[in-house]
């Protein structure tokens, strides 16, 4: 059963999301939040596999919600749902972590597939807005980042994370204590200057040690 929780200030949207989800077996809503701030409680309280997250949430807007989340419970996944295409709001949600992005008019079909594919640690990008991501993904200068900066283990370790697996599952498969494996993370932070999930997933795919749709 795969839990998803709805941030979305549009009550009618929101509910209907949630009817709409409620019919397909799989899947379970465990909650509604209509603020940003109520979505990081909630996804802090309910620790769901997913959370839809309206990207214009009020008081604390969804970029800002989704980096909170991940911060505080790394392992829940964000798909952002937005109106915008822009690449302002797609490398913003991204960055924060959001592993998923769909725009507000796609089918249901297609966040019905987006909260499957998201849920199994992978990465679903809206067709309409793959091309800012690669874009990115190409202005990221190789010269910036050199491919031998990091040892054989933290390369372990990036793969690891690019891939969405947690702190203890990554200490149990390399043999090493959760401690250590942060201490990994952190220096693979310090040397590559990049300090978010998201940064270090794009280093990842262009480095070859994982893809976006492994």
């Amino acid at each position: 059963m795969i839990r998803v929780l709805i941030a979305d200030d549009h009550t009618i949207l929101a509910e209907g999301l949630r009817n709409l989800l409620h019919q397909k077996s799989g899947i379970e809503v465990v909650g509604t939040a209509a603020d940003g701030p109520e979505a990081v409680r909630l996804a802090c309280e309910c620790l769901p596999d997913v959370v839809i997250m309206d990207v214009g949430l009020p008081i604390l807007n969804g970029m800002e919600a989704t980096r909170q989340i991940m911060e505080a419970c790394p392992e829940v996944r964000v798909i952002a749902l937005s109106m915008h295409a822009d690449r302002r709001f797609v490398n913003g949600m991204i960055k924060a972590g959001a592993r998923g992005y769909l725009l507000k008019d796609c089918a249901f079909e297609e966040l019905r597939r987006a909260v499957e594919t998201v849920s199994g640690n992978r990465v679903y990008l809206s067709p309409a807005i793959a091309g800012v991501v690669v874009d990115e993904l190409q202005s990221f200068s190789i010269a910036e980042q050199p491919a031998g900066v990091l040892s054989k283990r933290e390369r372990e370790v990036l793969q690891s994370l690019a891939e969405g697996q947690s702190m203890r599952v990554i200490a149990r498969r390399l043999h090493l204590s959760i401690k250590t494996v942060e201490t990994h993370r952190r220096n693979i932070m310090e040397k590559l200057d990049l300090f978010s999930l998201a940064e270090l997933t794009k280093y990842a795919v262009r480095e070859g040690l994982t893809s976006l749709d492994d």
